[in-house]
Order: C-alpha cells, then structure tokens, then sequence
C-alpha cells in the first residue's frame, strides 16, 4: 500500500511573510492614492451626500439629543414636587414630549411620553386626596405624546426627503461641473463656484477642461435665465464641449459645434413647448498649444463673454474684447467666429469670471471694479497670481463687495501652465489597449488553418 504525500506548495501561491511594521504599507496621510499621488478623498463622489455639520447636542461623537427633554422633565417634576396647591406645573409635563419631538427620533419621543405620563401620575398623586389636578391633565399628557410621536415621524419623514433632495443636487451638480484633477491637461487649476439659488447648488454657469492629443481646451460659459432651463443648457453645451474638443483639431471647428449644438437646443425647446426657447449662452472657449509646437500662442474664441484677465506677479493685463455674438445666436452673422491668439508668459494666470463678478454691485449700486482689485492683489503680493489663491481673493473680494448678496451664478476659473505637455492625461498610457487610435492601426491576427487528414 502506497501513501500518497501531499505535494508541497509552488512558491508562488506561498503566503508571502508580513512587512514588517504591518501587512500593508501605509502613507504618510493613511488614504488610498491615484497614480498621481493624488488622496482619493479629495474628489467629491456622485450621488454621495457632503457629510453633515457636526450637530451641538452631541459629546464626543455620540448624540444626547435626549437630555434636554430628560433635563426639563426631572425639573418639572421637582418643581412641582415642592410648590403648593395653589399653583401646580404637573400638567407643563406636557411640553417634555413636544421637545423631544424635535430633537429625538421616534422611538425616544415615543419613550418621553411614556416618561411623562409615569412622572404625572407620581407627581399628582404625591400628597394624597390633596392638591391634585386629577384625570383631565393626565388625558392632556397622554393627547400631547401621541401627538409629539407623530410630529417626530413627520419630521424625520421630511429630513429623509431633504437629504434625498440634496443628493440629487449634488449629483446633478457633480454631473455638470464635474470634478477635475489636479494639473489636468498640463494646467494647474483652481475655480469658486458660488450659485445664487443655495438650495439647488446649481445654474446656469460651467466650466470644463478637456485634454487632447491637439492640446488642452477650456470653457467657461453662462447660460442665458436661471432655473433648471439654464442647467439643461449647460448640461448640453459641456456635453458637446467634451466630444468635439477631444476630436476636432482646430479650436474653430469646436467653436463651430457648441454653435450648432446650442441651436439644436433651442429648436428642441421650441417643439416641446417649453418657453425658453430663445435661451442663448455667453461663453469663452481657450486653446492651449501642446508641446510639440513650442512658440504657439493661446487660442481664444468670446461668444459675447466678459474678455479673459491675465494675471502675472508683474501686474495684469486684460484682453480686447472680441466682437462674437453668444452662442445659439450665430445666424445674426455670415462671419464665423474669430479665433484670437495671444502670446502668454509662463508665469501668467488666464483668470475667467462669469456677470455674478462684473455684476455685483455694493449698496449705492457701483458694479465691482474687477481689474482694479485683481491689481491691487498682485502689487500686494506677487503670490496672489497663482491660481489657487487668486480665485479665494477674488471670492472674498466680490462678497465684500455686495455684502453677501449675489443676484446671479459667479463662477471664477484660473488656468495656469505647469510647464508640462499640454494635453497630457487625455490618456492614460498604462490603461490596457492604449490610446484607442493606437488600437484602431493594429494590423488583424491572421488565423492559422489547421489542415485535417482523415484517419485511415
């Protein structure tokens, strides 16, 4: 008889020792990373909620939602416990489960009532056959609970419905102006989005950055009107953005096709019969050379847009406005839209602000002066220029100016070169396939034929 060993392990499927320190090897900020060395927290998730603010009834993370009402009760009842019968509080008791209706769940207002009615009854009949309120405030008691109970699972019915609500902002929000990695397309970026309906997070205002193998493409727009039109509207033209700047070429035929898209909008809201039909978007759409063409200038292409700023530590410089019309409005000329090109400095930031800048007004009416204070930040520090902090400045800045009250969407934007290939990211080479023009060349397998004989 032979006994069958068990074959040893091959090395490969052999559990590899521990590091040591710990079996994974951690970061220095403890969080999964991109291969940019980018924290995964710092992107906003879709459809995911923004965590809520900390709640003031809560002690070292845990909720005590549940102690003023205890607290209020304890006091009714030792103030009722020490007072004369001339003048009784027992059925204030009734206000305990109302407190708790707004501040605990369903089941903890449901346990104040019950509480209540315990503390009444003991309450009441402390000094017997004297000084009681009897049957008719022990009913209040009970009626004033059962309400309270019903009243918290209105309201927590309503919160769930808010948060739901605010979710879908969010993800319609993230959906339009999605979020952007850092230094895409070989520019290091920084943009304040502030909409004027607070609730809804979202408008009429986009911006976009699209990398291509013929450079990096950036929009900023403002749809015409407020409400969910305007958002459709930007919703269609960064959809359009997004393909056609990726593809085309020539920063013309870009700007050809967010014209023609617009149009298509506005036939479309005319035959559903919808009343913003004649909507039509400003917008500015920018060109970044790639590398390969060192010398090249920045494209630009106004649809009526408030004209970019340029923004360097050795002061700012503002473009001549352009004579384009908005978008969806193309067919008022024969003549295409100009394609402006500016030479930039390294060092210099392309600042895109939308009307809720340039139309903000203080409280004798004076529009913001927005050249005048992005000079005078720079001469302040030449360290305002870099994006990141030119858009807070100008934020804080536009706020002051109108004491808090924007009338419309305000978007501020800032590109700057990272001095690296513009473009870059637009694919990532170790994804499997490559690029996918790279794929579409490769040449077909040849399948080998197999000659079959037959067996004799």
């Amino acid at each position: 008889m032979r006994i069958r060993r068990p074959h040893p392990a091959p090395p490969d499927s052999r559990a590899r020792p521990p590091r040591p320190g710990g079996g994974r090897v951690r970061r220095r900020d403890g969080g999964p990373r991109t291969r940019a060395g980018v924290p995964l927290g710092s992107f906003p998730v879709p459809g995911v909620p923004e965590p809520a603010a900390t709640s003031p009834l809560r002690i070292r993370g845990r909720s005590v939602a549940w102690l003023p009402p205890l607290v209020l009760l304890v006091a009714l009842a030792l103030f009722d416990w020490n007072t004369g019968g001339e003048f009784r509080v027992a059925s204030w008791i009734v206000m305990v489960p109302g407190i708790a209706a707004a501040l605990c769940g369903v089941w903890g207002t449901a346990a104040f009532a019950v509480l209540s009615l315990a503390a009444y009854t003991l309450v009441d009949n402390a000094w017997p056959h004297e000084f009681q309120t009897g049957l008719p405030d022990f009913i209040l008691v009970g009626i004033g609970g059962a309400l309270a109970t019903g009243a918290s699972w209105v309201r927590l019915r309503n919160e769930r419905r808010a948060l739901h609500m605010r979710d879908v902002a969010d993800t319609t929000r993230l959906t339009v102006l999605r979020p952007l990695p850092p230094r895409w397309g070989g520019l290091d970026h920084a943009a304040v989005y502030l909409a004027a309906d607070s609730v809804a997070k979202v408008g009429g205002d986009f911006y976009d950055i699209q990398p291509s193998r013929h450079g990096t493409r950036v929009l900023l727009g403002d749809v015409q009107g407020k409400g969910l039109g305007a958002v459709d509207g930007a919703a269609v033209l960064l959809g359009s953005f997004r393909e056609s700047g990726y593809h085309e070429p020539r920063l013309s035929t870009v700007a050809e096709r967010l014209e023609t898209r617009m149009r298509r909008h506005r036939y479309y809201c005319l035959r559903v019969g919808r009343d913003d039909g004649d909507r039509f978007a400003t917008a500015v759409l920018l060109g970044f050379p790639p590398s390969e063409r060192p010398g090249s200038r920045l494209e630009i292409v106004n649809f009526g847009h408030q004209p970019p700023l340029f923004v360097s530590p050795a002061g700012v410089r503002e473009l001549v406005p352009g004579d384009g019309l908005p978008l969806g409005l193309g067919d008022l000329s024969d003549s295409p839209a100009l394609v402006q090109r500016v030479a930039v400095r390294p060092d210099e930031t392309v600042l895109l602000v939308t009307d809720g800048v340039t139309e903000a007004r203080d409280a004798h009416g004076v529009f913001f002066p927005l050249f005048q204070s992005v000079t005078g930040m720079v001469a302040a520090d030449p360290e305002n220029a870099r994006p990141e902090r030119l858009v807070t400045l100008v934020r804080d800045a536009t706020l002051a100016h109108c004491n808090g009250h924007l009338g419309d969407d305000t978007t501020i934007f800032a590109v700057r070169g990272t001095g690296t290939e513009a473009g870059a990211g637009f694919w990532d080479e170790e994804e499997p396939g490559g690029p996918p023009w790279e794929t579409a060349q490769r040449p077909p397998r040849r399948r080998r034929r197999v000659r079959r004989t037959k067996a004799p």
